[in-house]
């Protein structure tokens, strides 16, 4: 960190420093927050899962294979054919809510997870 100041302005203590320390602040009590929800059991997604999703795969394959599930378990846990799911991973059904959310289940996932794609740059 750079240079700190502190002022008395009417009698009120303040703290004056850099954009580019407050920033590096915030970011730290960011980082902070979400390694708090971390320590709380709240699952992360290692690089390959997200890089995989940004790349447009789909995501109930990308997270079935997270899982270390073959499209036969997936499609029992979620109580649908093998051939249905496996038309939802290529694209050529896009699957009902309802479907989704019993694989988002399966998959222990959210189901804006699996509806929600991230947009490649």
């Amino acid at each position: 960190m750079g240079d700190i100041q502190k002022l008395v302005i009417d009698g009120k203590s303040y703290v004056l420093l850099s954009e580019d320390d407050y920033e590096d602040l915030i970011d730290g009590l960011q980082a902070d927050a979400i390694m708090a929800r971390v320590d709380a059991g709240e699952e992360t997604w290692p690089f390959e899962v997200v890089q995989a999703k940004a790349n447009g795969e789909n995501p109930v394959r990308v997270y079935r294979q997270y899982r270390k599930m073959t499209t036969t378990e997936l499609a029992a846990a979620a109580g649908i054919s093998q051939p249905y799911l496996s038309d939802i991973e290529t694209g050529k059904k896009p699957g009902s809510v309802a479907v989704l959310l019993r694989i988002a289940r399966a998959l222990k996932v959210d189901l804006d997870d699996l509806v929600f794609e991230v947009e490649p740059d």
